[in-house]
Parts: C-alpha cells; structure tokens; sequence
C-alpha cells in the first residue's frame, strides 16, 4: 500500500460537523467496522429490538461508556454500497458543543477506529468508483463557495455535467486513435486518405469542445478563486467610505482628518456575483513615522499585484502634486478611475483626469450618499471579465488543475492535426494522442499519481 494511500479495510471517523456551540454535532464512520463499534457504544431507547440495524434508519438513544451516559443521540445507519463512500457508515448526532462531540469521537477511536485524513471520506468515495476525482473536487468547491454564482457552479459539477463533456472528447479521441491503430497495424490499399479525413474529423470535434469549455474558464477561474481590487488615492478622498459602501458594513473609520487610515484593511465581499479582496491602502504619500513608513510599504506591494486599482480622485478638489505621483506609481497597473464625493460642488473636470490617465473608464461617485454605486460596480464587473457575461447555468471550468490539463490535451491535439495536415507518419501522431488522453485522464482521475492525489485531498477539511 502507497504511504499516500491508507489502508481502505480500516475504520475511520472524524467531527462532521464545526467544532464550538451549535444545535447538533456529528460524528461520522466510515468502514467496516462502523456497525459494530457502533453496537458497542449505542444503547436504543427501544432496547434490544432496535438492533441489528437497519440501513437507512435513524435510532434515538444514548452513547454510553461503561454504563456511563456520554450523551443522548440520534444514530443513522447507511450500508454499504448506498452510502457516501460506498462503504458502512455511521453519524452519531449529538448535542452540539466541543465536549459532547469530543467524547463521542475519542470513545469510538478508542474501540478501534482511527482518525481520518483530511478529506479521506471523500477520497474512499472516489477511490471506491461513487465519484471521479472532478466530481469529488466539486464537493470542497462547494464548501469553499463564496458566492451564489459559484456555489452554482459547484453544483454542476458535482452533478457530473463537466465529466459528461470530458467523455465525449475522450471519445473523439479515442475514435482518432482506434482509426490510427487500424491504419498503422493494418494497412490496406485504398483507404488510407478515408482513414486520415476520419482521423482529421475526430481531432477537430474533440478541439473544437476544448476550446468551448476553454473559452470560458478565466470567468471561471475569477467566480472561484475571486479577484483582488485595491482602492488607492491620496489622503481624504473617501476611501474608506467608498470601503465600506461596497462591503455594505461599516469596516473602516471615516473621518474629515487626513490620514486616518494608517494601514492597509482588507476585507473579503462579493460584487455582482463576484467574489473580491477588497483593499484599502493608507493615503499617506510623506511618512511622518516608522508605522506610516510600513503602511506605505504595505500599500506599494498591493497596488502592484492587485487584478484591478479604484484610483480614487475627489471631485471637489482640483489634481495635486500627490495626485500626480500617485498615478505615475500605477503605470501598467489595471485602473478603474473614480471620482468620489461628486454630491459636492464639482472642482475636477473629467478632461483634466483624462489628460494624465488617458482612454481610462471614469465613474462618478458619491460614497456618502451611495450615488452611482451600482454603476460603480457594474464597471469592476465588465473589468474583471472583460466585457463578457457568466453563464453559471453552463459548464465553467473553475479548478487552474483542470484548466492546465486541458491546455495540454488542446496542444497535443494541435501538434497531431499538424503532422495529418503536413502528411507524416501516423506513428508520431499516435504519440500524441496518447498524451492527451493521459491529460484527460489526469482531470477525472483515471490516471493519477498518488502524490497528487494526496495533494488535492488534504487541502479538505478532515470530516469531509
């Protein structure tokens, strides 16, 4: 057995559940041995006549250890092959709170189950064939969700819908690669121009698929991973409050005095269905001391790697010196000009912006009074998608694993369509063929290495 791969005849368990205060608490088996420890702890409100177990039944009781109550508890029994891993599984559902589940959990581990990994629960279920590994990966997609639109996403590909696209490129592939073996083992006179227009016919299918679901996967990427806009400016432009109207909480102190934001605040919100790291950096262009020295610094280092700049102006003001350094500091960074306070008397003319910035969207804004916010938003949207619309009711690829693999297959495919088209032997395109089905095969989990596999498990929480 693989060092990365444990033992699949153990019993494992784990807290399902958060740990902390709540109404319920699980404690979760998953193995052989789930019934029969669960026998030994449980004790029926009906006596002896709840047991054997059945599956897929609730018992109400207690857990007891030497004749000692631990808790009273509901008991869900799910046999094998109908449960979550494909194996006997077992939840006790205690009352919520550290204590109780604890307890539960070390009685159970100590009648022979062990402490699961992270994610082992899932990753039985996929190495027990319920789920592939896209499917599976769906499931933390779904924990991990943000938002509505990612969260529907997840969903979809949990369901399987992007496995189902996946097969039918295997399957172009795979019809490429059977004609290819035919014409390579078997040659006959006269078909070999039908054999390579078949070939030629199945490649461009399989790409043409690839490049759909490719098409969309920045979008993708963005709903899942979220984006990191940075709002920046010279002191008392309204930062914070143009902050705080786009997390609808107040977060950052807002005040008349110049400078109160002295380090950078970085809050997490969602925009139109996008997830966003919202940054406020500290206007402060002259440190007056070593804090400000490293808020400064701590500004420079988001504003440079930041997926989008609110370069924020106030209206009521003309352009300053620091107005001036600022904007230079920015150059060949993605900004979003704004213009805060315009409920004030305008000073600041778009033309006197668009002559330091130009061919830069400008938006209008009032924070204080949340005038033009949804405009506002709407600009960060068409930013960070570039103008196009997120379908989440269509398959999106959101996982960069998926996304690199099927650059591979998409590259494979190119380089096979180039040697039919260039008329070479068919041996040096069934070399690539093979490559990308191995990429394919990389995605669902067909063909995966036990390092990576392990990878992508322990980044899940250990009762999943």
């Amino acid at each position: 057995m693989s060092k990365n791969i444990p033992d699949m005849n153990d019993t494992i368990a784990a807290i399902a559940t958060a740990i902390g205060p709540g109404g319920i608490g699980i404690v979760r088996l998953s193995g052989p041995q789930s019934v029969t420890i669960a026998e030994q702890v449980f004790l029926p409100t009906a006596g002896k006549k709840a047991l054997p177990f059945k599956s897929h039944k609730v018992y109400h009781g207690h857990i007891q250890h030497k004749k000692n109550v631990i808790d009273e508890v509901l008991l869900t029994v799910m046999r094998a092959p109908k449960s979550y891993t494909c194996e006997d599984v077992v939840e006790i559902s205690s009352h919520g709170g550290l204590m109780a589940v604890k307890a539960v959990l070390e009685l159970v581990l100590g009648l022979g189950a062990r402490l699961a990994q992270p994610g082992e629960f899932t990753k039985r279920a996929f190495l027990n064939g319920r789920i592939d590994l896209v499917q599976a990966e769906a499931v933390l997609d779904i924990i991990q969700a943000k938002t509505q639109s990612s969260l529907r996403v997840s969903t979809h590909q949990l369901k399987g819908e992007l496995t189902v696209e996946l097969e039918k490129i295997r399957e172009d592939l795979l019809g490429a690669y059977v004609r290819l073996e035919a014409l390579v083992n078997f040659p006959e006179d006269g078909i070999e121009d039908r054999g390579r227009n078949e070939i030629a016919a199945h490649l461009a299918h399989a790409k043409a698929n690839i490049d759909a679901l490719l098409a969309a996967s920045e979008q993708g990427r963005l709903l899942r991973e979220g984006v990191k806009v940075v709002l920046c400016g010279r002191p008392n432009v309204g930062k914070s409050s143009l902050l705080n109207v786009l997390l609808k909480q107040p977060r950052a102190i807002v005040s008349d005095v110049a400078g109160t934001t002295r380090d950078t605040i970085e809050e997490s919100a969602q925009i139109r269905g996008i997830p966003v790291q919202l940054i406020d950096t500290a206007g402060i262009l002259s440190p007056r001391d070593t804090i400000e020295e490293e808020a400064v610094k701590r500004s420079h280092i988001h504003m440079q790697s930041a997926d989008l700049v609110l370069l924020t102006f106030a209206a009521s003001e003309k352009l300053t010196d620091e107005d001036f350094k600022i904007t230079r500091s920015l150059e060949g960074q993605n900004i979003l000009v704004v213009v805060n306070k315009s409920d004030l008397p305008a000073v600041l003319a778009d033309e006197d912006i668009r002559r330091i910035l130009p061919g830069r969207k400008i938006i209008r804004v009032s924070a204080s009074q949340k005038i033009a916010i949804a405009e506002l938003e709407a600009a960060i949207e068409a930013n960070v998608l570039h103008g196009q619309n997120v379908d989440t009711t269509n398959i999106l690829l959101t996982n960069t694993r998926h996304i690199e693999a099927l650059k591979d297959a998409q590259q494979d495919i190119a380089g096979s369509q180039e040697f039919l088209r260039d008329n070479l032997s068919l041996e040096f395109i069934s070399e690539n063929l093979k490559e990308a089905l191995a990429a394919l095969d990389r995605i669902t989990g067909r063909d995966i290495d036990a390092d990576l596999l392990e990878s992508i498990f322990s980044v899940f929480c250990i009762g999943k």
